[in-house]
């Protein structure tokens, strides 16, 4: 396999998927049509007790040390049992490695070490070792990370992030190529450069999925979703989304829209201030 620091198609494809996830956030997901219908958030540790499926959860701390809210919209919930029941009969365990996220989460989730480093990684890759600009920076991370919330799924609590483990080994992957938050030319769903398995598992896990009311998030392949925005342009509906961007209190378990999901978490002086550090951490 060619190194992926030379190899003018794997960057050339890197550069134009991202520009194609830029479109459709701005284009295509930013002024779509949200009608809220307030549906609050379950537990999915909960519901996956309730219906007798074995699913794993990451215990890995979340932003800043958060604990992850493993939580998605009450009427997802039915769709959510079905895949890890399937998944169950197929000899797979359904990972779920996030969940719903609040504001600070995903404010702060693309500025930590670990994911701003890897995005400031494929970045530099794909600019052939030049520095990029904070402004191509958050270009990127609006892609890969979110950076405004009408475009934050997962703050809509209508998706989640999954790997898929072996039944018979739940410590063992199933292969998809790269493990959860890679950031390269496998990163893309329909990434040319993983394996034929690979490529079958993805399509399988897709298929999979949607037959439980789960779409595919094209740019990510361990990103699902239903009822948000990113459904109803994929799926071409035509109807508004049910989910939008929420902040949501977990002492009544209620929902409320998030005010301004237009505006981005982070601003330009922000992600400068990152990238500086960044490339410090680099030397």
């Amino acid at each position: 396999m060619a190194d992926p620091d030379t190899d003018v198609t794997r960057r050339a494809y890197w550069t134009e998927q991202f520009e194609a996830a830029y479109r459709f956030m701005f284009e295509a997901i930013l002024p779509y049509p949200v009608v809220e219908c307030g549906e609050s958030l379950v537990s999915l540790r909960e519901a996956a007790e309730v219906g007798h499926v074995t699913v794993q959860f990451s215990e890995r701390p979340h932003v800043n040390a958060l604990p992850r809210p493993y939580y998605l919209r009450d009427g997802q919930i039915p769709g959510f049992i079905g895949a890890a029941a399937e998944m169950n009969e197929r000899g797979w365990i359904l990972r779920v490695e996030d969940g719903y996220r609040t504001s600070e989460m995903q404010k702060y989730l693309g500025r930590t070490p670990q994911v701003f480093d890897a995005v400031l990684g494929s970045v530099m890759w794909e600019l052939g070792g030049e520095r990029p600009t904070a402004e191509f920076m958050f270009r990127r991370c609006s892609a890969l990370v979110a950076s405004v919330p009408k475009f934050g799924t997962h703050m809509s609590g209508s998706a989640i992030d999954i790997s898929v483990m072996h039944l018979e080994d739940p410590t063992r992957e199933v292969d998809r190529g790269a493990p959860y938050l890679e950031m390269s030319a496998l990163t893309p769903m329909g990434s040319p450069f993983v394996s034929d398995a690979a490529r079958r598992n993805r399509r399988d896990i897709t298929a999979l999925m949607r037959r439980h009311g789960f779409v595919d998030y094209p740019w990510e392949f361990w990103h699902y979703s239903s009822g948000d925005a990113y459904e109803q342009e994929l799926l071409k509906t035509g109807q508004p989304a049910i989910y939008g961007a929420v902040q949501w209190d977990p002492a009544t378990n209620q929902v409320a829209p998030l005010p301004q999901p237009e505006q981005p978490l982070n601003s330009f002086d922000e992600i400068r201030a990152e990238l500086v550090a960044a490339l410090a951490r680099r030397r």
